[in-house]
């Protein structure tokens, strides 16, 4: 009975530290001069690395000026921003642990998720689609039986591709990349048939391939998902400086403009446009800053 007390007791100091830890965000910016942000190396335009330590990109650019309003509204001289790569499996443990302390790259905000971390507003509304080789004879899901399919370790994008009304009776074999660069590598050197992926990851590898005229997107949106900055949950202080500093590039005209650099201009390393204009599902999403979860979209 007594080491029954004893455990109790001990899992109650863990929640109620952990519960402080997890309120308390900005103070430990505050206190430490630096914040820890979660970037990706291969999440399009939205997030990926140019190598030696420089990630970039549109969510990655926007959470350093998140970041940037927050250093003055702590009234911090500088503030130090440590880089931390995550991928799709990671990201979700590494923000709930304590060890990025906000994650912008390429997470859909959905239901599941929000039960072990929070989102920012919708900052890009994506639509899943299947990319292919331009020989392949493949123009959507009907032709996908029988053939192999990639997808990331992690993401939810197979799924959602089995679950689509028009897969039905569709047998296809599924194959994995660690990362979407390695993904999109299954595809380029034939191990698979199709990507399935966010249009703006497949036009992003696309758009840096040895031959982009090669490979096309085909057939239907498979699903319409907000992508947002991950944050820790029960921290409303700390999403409440993230929400505000977005909400002012939104309006602004900041994040427009971020958002031309990054999918409208030539960008680095090969100087090629990624060429996606601003969707109206993004346009809609800024207009009504939110962070309502996929499954809301799937509603309308």
């Amino acid at each position: 009975m007594k080491k029954t007390l004893m455990m109790a007791a001990l899992l109650a100091c863990a929640f109620v530290t952990g519960q402080a830890r997890a309120e308390d965000t900005l103070k430990k910016i505050r206190d430490t001069g630096s914040a820890t942000l979660g970037v990706r190396e291969s999440s399009g335009a939205l997030a990926y690395t140019l190598g030696d330590g420089k990630y970039v990109g549109f969510h990655t650019e926007m959470a350093e000026r998140i970041l940037g309003d927050i250093r003055k509204q702590l009234g911090l001289p500088k503030l130090d921003i440590k880089y931390q790569v995550v991928t799709s499996q990671n990201r979700i443990p590494l923000v709930q642990n304590g060890t990025v302390d906000l994650e912008c790259g390429s997470t859909t905000n959905n239901a599941a998720r929000q039960k072990d971390v929070a989102f920012a507003v919708t900052t890009y509304v994506e639509e899943v689609r299947i990319a292919t080789k331009v020989n392949s004879g493949i123009t959507g899901i009907g032709q996908l039986s029988g053939r192999a399919v990639a997808t990331t370790t992690g993401t939810t994008s197979v799924q959602t591709l089995r679950r689509h009304e028009r897969a039905n009776g569709v047998d296809f074999k599924e194959v994995y990349g660690k990362d979407h660069a390695d993904s999109f590598l299954l595809l380029e050197t034939g191990r698979a048939d199709a990507f399935v992926m966010d249009g703006q990851i497949l036009a992003g590898n696309i758009s840096r391939a040895k031959n982009p005229p090669d490979y096309r997107l085909v057939g239907e949106v498979l699903s319409v998902e907000p992508i947002a900055c991950v944050l820790r949950r029960d921290d409303p202080v700390f999403k409440k400086a993230v929400d505000d500093s977005i909400v002012g590039m939104i309006r602004s005209g900041e994040l427009a403009k971020l958002y031309d650099k990054w999918f409208m201009q030539p960008i680095p390393p090969s100087n090629t446009r990624v060429g996606l204009p601003l969707s109206d599902a993004t346009k809609a999403a800024w207009a009504n800053p939110n962070d309502k979860p996929m499954e809301e979209y799937a509603r309308k």
